[in-house]
């Protein structure tokens, strides 16, 4: 009779752990954020320091770091 129940239970653990390794995982309750794919920056002009207009288009193909400084 002891060993009816065994069995029984062990084989409901495994049926019941089979199914929740087939459901999908719930990434919205894990709180993943899906991935978007980078956007292309937009188009602007600023002034050298020596007071020349440079355009992010001048730097097409290059790496470019951008840094904005404030003091305030």
């Amino acid at each position: 009779m002891m060993r009816r129940f065994a069995a029984a239970g062990a084989l409901a653990i495994v049926a019941l752990g089979g199914a929740a390794l087939a459901a999908a995982p719930d990434f919205g309750a894990a709180g993943v954020i899906p991935y978007d794919p980078p956007k292309p920056a937009p188009p602007f002009a600023l002034p050298d320091l020596e007071g020349k207009t440079v355009r992010l288009e001048d730097f097409r193909g290059k790496a470019l770091l951008v840094f904005f400084w404030a003091t305030w």
